[in-house]
């Protein structure tokens, strides 16, 4: 039983939980919820430590080497105003585009210099729920591995691949995998709903305040538009990926 506010691993795991920098230095991060924890573990990450407040748990864990700790220890390293007892530190994972391996109606997302921790989360939740393959991420603003996205996603960032890729790595993937690519933006040619997403179809977003860069709007892909009412600039890019994938697979028969 750790009941120290003073204990290393208590000083590192609230690190973990706070500094971006350290969790890219030390290869791992934190996670906080049992329901997070268990998406994790059935997806086969890699657990260093598992955290277990019985003070603060409602039912036990049924997970082999768990870390008791005090309720005043837990709630120290926990970011949320009501934990449940179950947290965990976990190796990083990276996964590269050659990694990949899609199915022949692979369905992906492209995100650009997404900012917010919430959005990217919520995206990931979208993505899981519409069948996606795989995200990849150009020009990363936040860390995959913040909290927020965690707990924003659900759990879900562990049960989908996520690619940070370049531009131009990216743009060269699509082609050699002959998926078709449409980007998303104000100013699109054609209404979203108008264009075939039944084959390999990947839709590329970008932030809410910048949009996407001029690599994507100049790089001949077709542009599509969510039609909106007058007046409007934009949607939440978590809200505008979600109408997109569930386009497609209304188009798919949700297949």
């Amino acid at each position: 039983m750790i009941s120290s506010l003073d204990n290393d691993l208590v000083k590192k795991t609230v690190k973990l939980r706070t500094k971006n920098s350290y969790r890219q230095e030390s290869g791992l991060f934190f996670i906080d919820g049992r329901r997070e924890v268990l998406a994790a573990k059935e997806a086969g990450w890699f657990f260093e430590t598992i955290f277990f407040s019985e003070d603060l748990a409602k039912e036990p864990l049924k997970l082999e080497s768990l870390t008791a700790v005090s309720e005043a220890v837990f709630r120290k390293i926990s970011f949320k105003e009501n934990p449940d007892g179950v947290a965990a530190i976990v190796k990083r994972r990276e996964v590269k585009l050659e990694d990949l391996k899609l199915s022949p109606q692979a369905l992906i997302v492209v995100l650009e210099a997404v900012e917010k921790p919430g959005n990217l989360g919520a995206i990931i939740r979208s993505a899981y729920a519409a069948k996606v393959e795989v995200i990849i991420i150009n020009d990363l603003k936040t860390d995959i591995y913040n909290p927020n996205v965690i707990r924003s996603s659900e759990g879900l960032i562990f049960k989908i691949p996520i690619v940070v890729a370049s531009f131009k790595e990216t743009e060269e993937f699509l082609k050699k995998k002959q998926i078709n690519a449409y980007v998303a933006a104000l100013k699109g040619a054609k209404v979203y709903t108008s264009l075939d997403y039944t084959s390999k179809t990947a839709f590329v977003l970008g932030s809410e305040a910048n949009g996407l860069s001029s690599d994507w709007l100049n790089s001949g892909v077709e542009i599509i538009k969510i039609p909106m009412r007058a007046g409007m600039d934009s949607l939440n890019v978590s809200v505008a990926t979600a109408i997109l994938l569930f386009e497609a697979q209304r188009q798919r028969g949700f297949v």
